[in-house]
């Protein structure tokens, strides 16, 4: 069995990748839900709806993010009367977001809603998100004061510079049922190509999740997102430098040292493969860039023969 910490477009389409070359019952993805919001009285799960989509095959390939052949009649309504629209939620997404909060307000966690919604797809993973409780990734932003994560990635367009980064009510969630026993009894860890900072960090800030991690070093392998000191999407590079990280593979390399024996870098980074090893890792150097499919699971083969 494998187990992967998720977050992002990154992750989800090394996930598929992932499931071209492993059986899908033999993977459980646990997710970043620190960027869960609450839009018009809706539970929004992007970082989850975007791996479920993804999988599916119903992702729009362009953003990476929501659905291909999306509709946008109700965020053309909303705008004749100055509603929220800076968010934009599609017509068919919408009913994503419907289901989950009628679930939720039926008493149903999170982790069943979306295992209900991940089997609606047609999925044979497990999809499990990181906690059943609420944890917020909250952004300092430089003379603003704190703000709220989709405030910051989407309104702001992460065009705005970061002071600090906490996850807010971390301390007081529970991992969701099944992460712990996933990460205790998976053959390999995986963490994916992931923003370290604002999708993998809020993972391990539910308590017991790092330490089970970390108890299982030797067999976590971690994939940097960065190549060749850059974010292939996202703010990622940007926000290391803004909060004292080197952005670059040994940066990535000195924040999961402590959880994970192997980092997977790109062949662009290839001459900073000694100075990942020797912050007290093996490195691993491979094409990391998925520009197809079958690139991401020529990578995710790569990560499992490690």
């Amino acid at each position: 069995m494998i187990a992967a910490l998720a977050g992002g477009v990154g992750a989800a389409r090394f996930l598929r990748g992932l499931l071209d070359v492993c059986d899908p019952v033999d993977v459980t993805a646990i997710v970043n839900t620190g960027d869960d919001v609450v839009l018009h009285g809706l539970h929004v799960s992007p970082d989850v709806d975007t791996v479920i989509y993804t999988l599916a095959g119903a992702v729009n390939a362009e953003t990476g993010w929501g659905l291909v052949d999306e509709t946008w009649a109700v965020m053309g309504a909303l705008e004749r009367y100055r509603g929220l629209t800076w968010f934009r939620l599609g017509d068919h997404d919408l009913a994503t977001h419907l289901f989950r909060t009628q679930r939720l307000g039926e008493g149903a966690r999170l982790s069943d809603v979306t295992g209900e919604v991940a089997r609606a797809w047609g999925l044979g993973l497990r999809v499990l998100p990181m906690s059943d409780d609420p944890v917020e990734t909250r952004v300092d932003v430089e003379g603003e004061g704190e703000i709220g994560f989709q405030d910051y990635f989407v309104r702001r367009r992460h065009a705005v510079t970061v002071k600090a980064v906490r996850y807010a009510g971390a301390a007081e969630a529970a991992p969701a049922p099944g992460v712990l026993e996933a990460l205790s009894t998976a053959s390999r860890l995986v963490i994916c190509p992931s923003n370290p900072i604002l999708s993998i960090a809020p993972i391990l800030a539910v308590p017991g999740v790092e330490e089970a991690v970390a108890g299982r070093r030797d067999d976590v392998v971690a994939i940097s997102p960065i190549v060749a000191g850059a974010a292939l999407k996202g703010p990622a590079d940007r926000l290391l430098a803004e909060l004292g990280h080197e952005a670059s593979v040994v940066g990535v390399a000195r924040l999961y040292a402590h959880v994970a024996s192997t980092l997977v870098v790109d062949e662009a980074d290839a001459d900073l493969a000694p100075a990942v090893e020797a912050e007290g890792m093996r490195c691993v150097v491979t094409a990391t860039v998925m520009h197809e499919r079958k690139d991401a699971a020529a990578l995710a083969r790569a990560v499992l023969d490690t």
